[in-house]
């Protein structure tokens, strides 16, 4: 990252919140649930699943958390009902373990019932490293329970040990990614061909033990590599599946579609909008560098 680059991202949190709606908009899907829902039919209509997110995080007040999960019942009703090709993403951190890990428990359980009575499936998806284990004890306490699944990350040096016990334990869904939080180096590669090196590993990993797998990446060279592999492997397609962002690289997700892979969109939606903006633009300085672009033609 360059210094310009780096500049951009430590001024962000002065860029007013409209400038950062007008550019993050391309990657969430509106603030409302029927938002979501218009975005998830097109996709489904162009032959591509979805993921769906309920905007939020880290929150430090039990009724907020409760407030998620009522969301979150709602999300899983409409996507049944409409028979949507689409499961749900979640944050135990949206759910309250950033409160306590009793709390979060207690709140996943009454989502993933309902998913379970919906035949809908459900992601945990995974955050900074404080959270790993517990959210890895979590998903292994729910995992029977309906159909679940796991993201684990390539940046991170324990994710191999992860794996190799999840699947250990029995069938694992995982979604694999890169990571894009600030982690130390202690417990985190952060040389960019190191952790492509370890994403391959571990999705071999995967294949060998018989995981289902969520290929999670935008990056050309990991793409690439994963096809290889998947036709090394014989994979079956119903084994795998391309996993992108809403918003991110349309090209490429259709030019993957294209070759006959299953694909899925991350799609999230909510009132918590900035957050999760901001973070995609600290983790895309160029993306970042338009946001400075369109800040100055604004004054």
């Amino acid at each position: 990252m360059s210094l310009f680059d780096q500049l951009v991202v430590k001024t962000m949190p002065l860029v007013p919140r409209a400038i950062i709606r007008r550019v993050a908009a391309k990657y969430i899907a509106g603030e409302t649930l029927d938002d979501a829902m218009r975005v998830v039919q097109d996709f489904n209509t162009r032959g591509m699943h979805a993921t769906v997110d309920v905007l939020g995080e880290f929150v430090s007040d039990p009724a907020e958390a409760r407030l998620e999960i009522d969301a979150y019942l709602k999300l899983i009703d409409a996507i049944a009902e409409r028979k949507l090709k689409s499961g749900v993403s979640v944050k135990l951190t949206a759910v309250g373990l950033s409160i306590s890990p009793k709390l979060a428990r207690e709140n996943l359980k009454v989502l993933i019932d309902a998913a379970k009575k919906r035949d809908v499936f459900v992601r945990i998806d995974m955050e900074d490293s404080p959270y790993t284990s517990e959210t890895l004890a979590i998903f292994e306490d729910f995992r029977n329970e309906c159909r679940l699944g796991i993201v684990v990350q390539a940046y991170l040096k324990r994710t191999a040990d992860d794996v190799k016990r999840l699947m250990d334990h029995g069938q694992t869904n995982f979604r694999l990614c890169k990571g894009i939080y600030v982690e130390p180096e202690s417990i985190a590669y952060k040389d960019r061909r190191a952790v492509q090196d370890n994403y391959l590993a571990l999705l071999d990993l995967m294949f060998t033990g018989g995981a289902q797998v969520g290929i999670a990446t935008h990056d050309d060279y990991l793409i690439q590599e994963s096809e290889k592999m998947i036709k090394s492997h014989g994979m079956d397609h119903a084994r795998y599946e391309f996993q992108m962002l809403l918003g991110v690289l349309p090209e490429l997700r259709d030019s993957i579609v294209k070759r006959g892979h299953r694909m899925r969109v991350y799609v999230p939606f909510g009132k918590a909008w900035y957050g999760y903006s901001t973070r995609r633009l600290k983790e895309n300085p160029a993306l970042a560098g338009y946001v400075v672009k369109s800040l100055f033609k604004a004054g």
